[in-house]
């Protein structure tokens, strides 16, 4: 016990000095860019008083330290600001674009490590066929080409020419949105949520098959597998029950490295099925040198995989006897 407390304070630390250097490095990143975050409300005939005004009401007219100590302060009050180009709460405009990222990735996921356990599976109790290597193929296939192309071909095929699937978007226009369940508990929604999560997932899937089909392997040469056998067990009691339990503790870890890469490829996927989330909510951001939002975005983000990878560490040990905390 000792042991699992110490491991569990250390890793908070490192947890706390990565957020803090994740903190510091947007900070600096942001104000290195060129533009000027008030060419977006300020017009360019207006006099360089009115320039100075909304510099001075941001804080922005302040030296660099001075700016950097205001903005670690805020950020222990939970305060991330106000948007340069909606003047709203950054944190209340976040949140209007969470809950549709959530969705998208919770789904994108988990597909992706549904089929990974599967086929991951399969390949490994088939290895050597023709089986495994076309599943292999089609894997690295998906891994290898660019998310956005694939959806672009998604998009293009299953729902220009097929029309099966919407062209984007959450939900057809004028749909009734006034509550929570109506927008996102209804067939419409998931609809629209099918096609670029089944395109994640597919983009997705190579890395946790691989990682569950070495683990198959290095199960299925345990004495215990062959004890089977001689009990009389069919193979897939074998291959499910007995083999497939025991080679899912790797794809623990690996599901904090898989949310960690969803996150950056949501960008990209939701800028090519202009789903409003927080992809769309960056890239926005970005043009509009809106450093407030883009700083929060990607903190954010940050937070996320590091507690997730937290998470993994403890649980890896905790399911796994044979894992050391020392």
């Amino acid at each position: 016990m000792p042991n699992i407390l110490a491991f569990i304070g250390k890793r908070l630390l490192q947890a706390v000095l990565t957020l803090y250097i994740l903190l510091t490095i947007l900070f600096f990143m942001f104000r290195v860019l060129p533009g000027d975050p008030t060419t977006m409300f300020v017009d360019a005939a207006l006099p360089m008083e009115a320039r100075e005004a909304v510099l001075q009401q941001f804080g922005l007219d302040k030296p660099l330290y001075e700016q950097y100590w205001l903005y670690l302060l805020n950020f222990v009050q939970g305060d991330f600001g106000i948007s340069f180009s909606s003047r709203e709460p950054v944190m209340s405009l976040i949140n209007h674009y969470l809950v549709p990222t959530i969705f998208l990735m919770g789904f994108t996921i988990l597909i992706a490590l549904v089929l990974a356990i599967i086929f991951g599976a399969l390949t490994a109790w088939y290895r050597g066929t023709k089986f495994e290597a076309i599943v292999v193929s089609v894997a690295l296939f998906f891994r290898s080409a660019p998310i956005f192309w694939i959806g672009m071909v998604a998009l293009a095929f299953l729902s220009h020419k097929l029309n099966w699937f919407p062209i984007g978007g959450m939900y057809e226009p004028g749909k009734d949105t006034s509550s929570f369940f109506q927008t996102y508990f209804n067939l419409d929604f998931f609809h629209h949520l099918l096609l670029p999560s089944a395109v994640g997932a597919l983009y997705y899937v190579a890395s946790p098959m691989l990682v569950m089909r070495s683990s198959m392997i290095e199960i299925m040469e345990e004495d215990f597998i062959e004890l089977s056998r001689a009990k009389g067990l069919t193979e897939g009691a074998i291959m499910f029950k007995h083999a497939v339990r025991n080679a899912l503790l790797p794809v623990v870890t690996e599901i904090a490295l898989l949310v960690g890469f969803a996150i950056g490829g949501q960008v990209l996927l939701e800028v090519v099925f202009n789903w409003p989330g927080i992809g769309r909510l960056i890239v926005d951001s970005i043009q509009r040198n809106d450093y407030p939002v883009a700083q929060a975005t990607f903190f954010l983000m940050g937070v996320i995989v590091t507690i997730l990878n937290l998470i993994a560490d403890v649980l890896y040990g905790y399911l796994d006897p044979r894992v050391s905390y020392k």
